[in-house]
């Protein structure tokens, strides 16, 4: 669908009655098991959550006790009433994995939070709805006292498939406003993803970074 035949996109807090709405953004993603809970589980936690049965509707039982809570974990955002994508945004201490990883440590004492997900539905994408989608969850964050917020995307400008660049890329959060605050670590196993760490500070905080 040509973007100006489009609805206008909307932005919406995860609630559980949106439960189905974010599984219809990441079926036939690998994030249709993860439920967006990788980035905030330690390794063990993520693959032994309580209770019976196949891990992935745990991992939706999990998000959805997040989802009952504020802030709420995300955002899923609309075209008109179909659901086409969502982001994860929270205090940086919320995603236990993002602040164990070697790659992605803290770049100083500042309280920020953090964007460590962005996924845009497959009949969705080429339409700006990932920009448009890491501007809302910064002002989510933003309106919830956040000084500012980090994302941590793959470095450089090169192309990489969708579904392997769920934490972004740097072009993407320029697109949306962000800066590089520390580049690409050194150090770290050749296999991994050079990463960049990104900062969007809230407004009136400009003059502090």
């Amino acid at each position: 669908m040509p973007p100006d035949a489009c609805p206008p996109l909307t932005f919406r807090p995860l609630e559980p009655a949106l439960m189905d709405a974010l599984g219809s953004v990441l079926r036939g993603s690998w994030g249709k098991t993860c439920w967006c809970m990788y980035p905030r589980l330690p390794a063990k936690e993520f693959e032994a959550l309580p209770g019976d049965g196949p891990l992935g509707p745990r991992r939706r039982a999990a998000m959805t006790g997040l989802a009952r809570a504020a802030p709420a974990p995300g955002l899923v955002a609309f075209e008109g009433e179909e659901a086409v994508g969502w982001a994860a945004v929270a205090p940086r201490p919320a995603f236990a994995r993002v602040c164990a990883s070697r790659a992605t440590p803290a770049v100083d004492a500042v309280p920020v939070w953090a964007i460590p997900c962005v996924t845009v539905r497959k009949t969705a994408r080429g339409r700006g709805v990932a920009v448009a989608l890491i501007r809302a969850a910064a002002a989510f964050a933003f309106g919830c006292g956040a000084p500012a917020v980090e994302a941590y995307p793959r470095a450089g400008e090169a192309r990489t498939g969708a579904d392997n660049a769920y934490f972004g890329t740097e072009p993407l959060f320029r697109r949306a406003g962000f800066r590089v605050v520390r580049g690409p670590l050194q150090g770290l196993p050749r296999n991994w993803v050079p990463r960049v760490a990104m900062r969007l500070d809230a407004p009136g905080k400009e003059n502090d970074a």
